[in-house]
């Protein structure tokens, strides 16, 4: 009895991965498809890449900036807000009070907010350049690129930036909208 259910449990496990498509991506195919359905995005959204930061400061409303020269391909960002250039830039250690949209880059989107105290009483906090346990790589790099108290700025955030990485777990990009203040003691 045990060698027939045995004998039924692996050739169930075969027609499956063989016949039925069961098996799971590898993670270099989920790269694939990911990179996939970032180009998918940037096409649907009629998003314009650029390869420099605008001169002027003035970014177009689909404009946004190849980031790839961090290291990291697929990841974009785009300023919305240049915030309070009156004051003095961010620099590491500087606490960072974060508002942010999160949404997933298909068609039928998956929406978190926390952009008002609506959605979400205490806005989020983080050490700039400190701490990585509460903000992702790619949040660091977008608030180097903000820059100033105020700033509002959207990204393309690839798996490698995001949390889902560093948990091995899923190859999932996001797409974020974001607003930054920054607080010093």
């Amino acid at each position: 009895m045990r060698t027939r259910f045995l004998f039924v449990a692996i050739a169930a496990a075969v027609l499956c991965g063989t016949f039925m498509g069961c098996k799971q991506n590898s993670y270099a195919q989920s790269l694939k498809d990911e990179k996939k359905l970032i180009a998918d995005f940037i096409a649907r959204e009629h998003i314009n890449i650029i390869y420099e930061e605008p001169k002027d400061g003035k970014w177009g409303e689909k404009d946004y900036l190849d980031l790839s020269s961090l290291g990291y391909d697929n990841f974009y960002f785009h300023l919305d807000k240049q915030g309070d250039t009156t004051a003095a830039a961010v620099k590491t250690g500087d606490m960072i009070v974060f508002r942010y949209r999160r949404y997933t880059l298909d068609v039928n989107a998956d929406t978190v907010s926390y952009w008002t105290t609506a959605q979400n009483g205490y806005p989020l906090e983080f050490s700039y350049q400190t701490d990585y346990n509460t903000a992702c790589l790619g949040w660091h790099y977008a608030v180097r690129y903000m820059k100033y108290s105020g700033a509002e700025a959207k990204i393309i955030n690839p798996s490698k930036l995001g949390f889902a990485n560093a948990e091995g777990s899923t190859v999932t990009p996001y797409g974020y909208d974001m607003k930054i203040t920054i607080r010093r003691f």
